[in-house]
């Protein structure tokens, strides 16, 4: 019996065009994912550098952009968080049916803009909705490594065999799994959270 419910943010919530950073990028001389700007992005993903620190990275590795270019091309990847979603996960809340938590890879970049296109009222709205909510960057560990899922399970004594992650990502999922969580690699544009009871 599933009794927990954590949730991934990008594409589960608000929606993601994942590629639209690097075809904005391109106009500044990226042509490939090297291993230098994996490893910069994931450490600021896992807050072992600011922001400030990471904008000014990538302003070495692409000398032609601007911090605005910069800024703009790295939120580029979040559209809109759709109104029905928000009013769903209210619901469920509000049923007391599942203790929620969200587990969300992200940076502070990325929830600051979010904040500003949601409006403060609406991400709150969001936020509130989870006993948890857990961003990569302030807890410095990010999927789909099994310490992350550790990490929640044990700080609010979760079961695994009750638990439910929801991701978009099967590398996610698939670590969740091995943990003895079950998981529901949601397909997106051919699955919607909201159709979450056909999984419980």
């Amino acid at each position: 019996m599933i009794k927990n419910i954590i949730f991934d943010f990008g594409d589960i919530f608000i929606n993601l065009d994942k590629p639209a950073v690097f075809k904005k990028m391109e106009a500044f001389g990226y042509t490939e994912y090297t291993v230098a700007l994996d490893i910069l992005c994931k450490d600021y993903e896992t807050g072992l550098m600011s922001s400030n620190d990471f904008l000014a990275d990538l302003k070495e590795m692409y000398p032609k952009a601007t911090e605005t270019d910069l800024l703009d091309a790295w939120n580029s990847i979040l559209l809109d968080f759709p109104e029905y979603r928000l009013e769903f996960i209210e619901e469920l809340k509000t049923k007391k049916s599942h203790r929620l938590f969200l587990l969300s890879n992200t940076n502070d970049i990325h929830i600051e803009y979010v904040k500003k296109t949601m409006g403060l009222e609406r991400f709150e709205r969001f936020r509130n909705c989870f006993e948890g909510f857990y961003l990569s960057q302030q807890i410095k560990m990010r999927k789909p490594n099994t310490n992350i899922y550790e990490y929640v399970l044990n700080e609010n004594s979760l079961v695994p065999e009750e638990t439910l992650f929801i991701d978009d990502t099967k590398a996610n999922t698939d670590s969740a799994q091995k943990l003895g969580i079950q998981c529901w690699n949601l397909l997106v544009g051919k699955e919607d959270i909201v159709e979450l009871n056909k999984k419980l």
